[in-house]
């Protein structure tokens, strides 16, 4: 009888070990991904300095944008939790788009050509924290679908797993083309 006993508990507590080590490894790859979100936006927090003073010098009259711009990059660096944090660069990146596209609005400006490299430089980043978004969206649907569902949650409950925040953009319109 004791051995059953002790064959039963052994189970059990190799297949918590088990449980317990995949909630890690799922937790770890969502906090990878989040790292490399983080790099992307870093990129494109140094760029927007940058496309601030390319485009001061030639659209003056945007002025509440430019300060915009700067506000939004300054509260998206001081944001402390995550959820917060997605928040304020959502913003952040509807108001690049907006100052980029500033250069329909001035001809001269699309002309400048620091001002074409740090466009370049935005859409690249933009294209690297797009796929960056997706592993990190993607790590992080696993990860809550395994704390949610049994026998993972009972592991989850008693480690205190917490879920993490997707990293959602702005819902868009659909594109209409006339033609």
């Amino acid at each position: 009888m004791t051995a059953l006993f002790l064959t039963l508990v052994i189970a059990f507590l190799l297949a918590g070990i088990f449980f317990y080590n995949r909630l890690v490894g799922d937790r770890n790859l969502a906090r990878q991904g989040f790292a490399d979100i983080d790099v992307q936006l870093k990129r494109r927090a140094d760029l927007v300095p940058q496309l601030v003073e390319a485009v001061r010098g030639y659209a003056a009259y945007e002025k509440a944008l430019l300060t915009s711009v700067t506000e939004l990059r300054a509260s998206a660096a001081g944001a402390g939790r995550l959820a917060e944090r997605f928040g304020h660069e959502r913003a952040l990146g509807e108001s690049l788009k907006k100052l980029v596209l500033l250069q329909e609005s001035y001809p001269q400006l699309k002309a400048d050509a620091n001002f074409r490299k740090l466009s370049d430089e935005l859409v690249e980043v933009e294209d690297h924290l797009q796929y960056a978004r997706r592993f990190y969206n993607g790590a992080v649907q696993q990860y809550a679908t395994r704390i949610e569902t049994f026998p993972d949650l009972v592991v989850a409950k008693l480690f205190r797993f917490e879920p993490m925040p997707f990293f959602h953009t702005d819902e868009r319109e659909a594109v209409r083309v006339s033609l």
